[in-house]
């Protein structure tokens, strides 16, 4: 089984980094997804969107637009998080150490601009048998069918 390991903030090839100011972020995302994204937060299980969405889709970067994941990767992990078992591209995302409350844990970003998704653990099925346990809160779906409720 793989050992998801933190990986260099490098961005998509062609996508500058976004970089922008704490009052440029709280101005484009509401105060939950600014809480989840940029200060890093979790939203409790079960509650967050996303988490049992059945419909086909991609799924976003709620602070950029990157795409992230797509809903063929999707999975019932049982967590109450909407769980993947690969990005739409290694490049998508990077994934850092992360230590706090007391855990040793793989937190897992948007490339493109540093959001905070979720975290990736070793316990996920074929073919990678990785689990991208995210919240549905850090990310936007834009449905196949071209239903726009998720997004």
């Amino acid at each position: 089984m793989p050992n998801p390991a933190p990986s260099p903030a490098v961005p998509p090839a062609d996508q500058a980094k976004v970089v922008k100011s704490e009052a440029e972020w709280r101005s484009c995302l509401t105060p939950e997804q600014f809480r989840i994204a940029r200060e890093r937060g979790t939203e409790r299980a079960f509650t967050g969107p996303y988490w049992d969405e059945k419909r086909p889709g991609l799924y976003s970067c709620v602070a950029c637009g990157t795409p992230l994941f797509r809903s063929e990767a999707k999975y019932e992990s049982g967590t109450g998080w909407p769980s993947f078992f690969s990005p739409v591209s290694p490049e998508a995302v990077v994934t850092h150490e992360d230590t706090s409350h007391g855990m040793r844990r793989i937190e897992v970003r948007c490339a493109n601009c540093d959001s905070h998704l979720g975290h990736v653990f070793p316990d996920g099925p074929a073919p990678t048998g990785l689990r991208f346990c995210m919240n549905g809160t850090a990310l936007s779906l834009s449905p196949d069918d071209g239903d726009a409720r998720g997004a």
